[in-house]
Formats: C-alpha cells, structure tokens, sequence
C-alpha cells in the first residue's frame, strides 16, 4: 500500500511516499481502507518534534514511536479482529487514531475498536474526517476547561481554523453570545458559522477594548497570557486550545498561580472519547454542526498539506483524499 511515513524530525520535507506492508487486524483492531483523513497541527508538531517535549513521547533524536501522520480517519472496514464486536466489514466509520499511533495518510489504517464510530449516512468520507480531533477539542475547551453557560460572553481568538470553526458552532449551540476575532477575509465564513460580533485582528486589539469575556477560547496562540487575562471578566476563564511552544509553557507554567484569584486559566489537553464523538455525530445529523473543509490533497501531496496547515492561514481543515 502506498503511505506518508518520516524517519527524522523536521519540516514538510522530511514526509515520503512509500510503499509499506498492507497491515493486517488482530485483536480488538480494524482494518480501515482509508478514503479521507484530515490535517492537524499534532501532525506537524510530530513530525518537526515542536515544541521539544514531543521527542519525549516520539522518541529523542529521530521519531520511532509515530512515523507515520495522520490522526483523523474516515473510510470503510476491510477486515476485523477476532475480538471486534462492534463492526464488520463494509462499514462506513471515523474516528481519532492518535492512540493507534497515528498513520491516517495512507491507504489502508488499522485503528483500534474504541477509536471509530460508523459514519452518518448524510456525511460525506472528507466531512467525517475534519471531525474528530478539531471538533473534539473544541468541545472539551468550551464545556470542560470554560465551563460555557449559556448567555456568556464567549470570544474566540482563531475562528477561522479548523478548531474556531467548530467552536463558533458549539459556542451557539451551548446559547453564549459569540465574538469571532479572525481575518478581514474570514469574517464573513464567522458570521455565516453563526458569531453575534466579528473582529478583524489587524484593525482592532480586543486585548485592549473596555469590552470583558466570560469565556476565551485562544485556539491562535500568538498573544500572551497576560494579554487574554486582561480581556477576561472577573469571574472569567481562559481556554488555551492552539499555539506556539511560548503560549503552551506560559498556560502550564503560569496559568495556576494566574488562577489564584477569580480568573482560571489552563491549556486544553483534548482526550479522544466515543462519548464526545457520538455527541458530535449527532450535532452533525441534526444539522447543528458542519465541517468547514478549506482545501483538499492528494495522498501524493500529503506532504503540501501539512505545510500549508502549518503555516496557519487555514480557513477551517485541510484533508487529505485517499
């Protein structure tokens, strides 16, 4: 089969296309004949080992435990272990495959059972894929790490991406009022998403308006923790979901004595569940919720993909087309 694997850390360069082993289902594992995955900023963190405590989960000097990018995956089963209960051959599913070790951007994927979930009738192989991990952190930092209520003044910084996207979605759906900062050319997409009010970043800071938040979702991590503390009102809470090495140490480091006072302030570290992915399923199916797809590649152009994920100029996911 053909398949995206890298064998030292580094940028979109490092990412060849291979002919490896069709791999093969035992125990509780599915064997996915891969048709869409989609791009995250965990598969270039992977791969250029940013920030530097991924080398610890991957491996030190060269990557040994994830050679292999992609952590969301939609197709259809090929074959099944002999404890698989849940699924047969032939079935439409998706789902995060982090903890299978990645490897999404190839033609074939074996996934553990508890990873996947069948895929909706009415949602597209490309649509399914741009769920799970975007949609997922997103929920989790608006309902477990902000503790959204409904009425709250919620911002999100970054709500053009493949998380913001989703979030202004959920934000809505959970009955806050929603202010979008993105792009002068993505406020229209923010609106459409359903945000009450816009920001163009570059003509306004709303880090320094007289205007407080309940709620900030920073899924665009350039500025400072002080900065969004300052947007925060007393009572408020900050959700770190996206950034550079800068924000995550500063949401880590700083973030509990920041929170010694009425504000909270912490890193959202999203955990794959069935539960939340059948949540978001069910939005999907309602129509409440929708994957804003940007752009698609090839697996042949995997490794464009990526580069352009990492240059963070997306406008909602990338996927990748198998």
């Amino acid at each position: 089969m053909k398949a995206i694997t890298f064998s030292e850390y580094g940028p979109a360069e490092v990412l060849r296309l291979v002919e490896a082993p069709k791999p093969v289902a035992k125990g509780d594992e599915v064997l996915v004949k891969v048709r869409a995955a989609s791009v995250n900023a965990a598969d270039w963190r992977m791969m250029s080992a940013s920030p530097f405590l991924v080398r610890f989960y991957s491996g030190l000097f060269r990557p040994t435990r994830v050679t292999s990018l992609g952590g969301d995956v939609a197709g259809v089963v090929e074959a099944v272990g002999q404890d698989v209960t849940r699924f047969k051959p032939g079935d439409e599913v998706f789902g995060e495959v982090f903890a299978s070790g990645f490897g999404s951007f190839a033609e074939y994927k074996c996934a553990f059972e508890s990873e996947l979930e069948l895929k909706s009738a009415n949602v597209s192989f490309e649509e399914a894929a741009a769920l799970p991990l975007a949609g997922m952190t997103a929920l989790q930092g608006l309902r477990d790490v902000g503790r959204i209520q409904a009425g709250q003044r919620v911002l999100i910084n970054g709500a053009s991406g493949g998380v913001g996207t989703f979030a202004v979605q959920l934000a809505k759906h959970f009955g806050a009022e929603v202010t979008a900062v993105c792009s002068a050319k993505k406020m229209e997409q923010a609106r459409t998403l359903g945000a009450d009010h816009v920001i163009d970043y570059a003509q306004q800071d709303f880090t320094r308006s007289s205007e407080r938040y309940d709620l900030i979702l920073a899924v665009n991590g350039v500025r400072s923790i002080l900065d969004y503390r300052r947007a925060l009102a007393p009572q408020g809470r900050y959700a770190m979901v996206g950034g550079g090495s800068k924000q995550l140490f500063q949401a880590l480091l700083f973030g509990p004595l920041l929170s010694l006072g009425g504000r909270k302030m912490a890193a959202v570290t999203a955990k794959a569940n069935l539960q939340d992915l059948r949540l978001l399923k069910e939005l999907v199916e309602a129509g409440k919720l929708k994957a804003v797809i940007d752009k698609r590649y090839s697996l042949e152009q995997a490794a464009d993909a990526v580069r352009y994920v990492q240059q963070g100029h997306a406008g909602g996911k990338v996927v990748v087309v198998i």
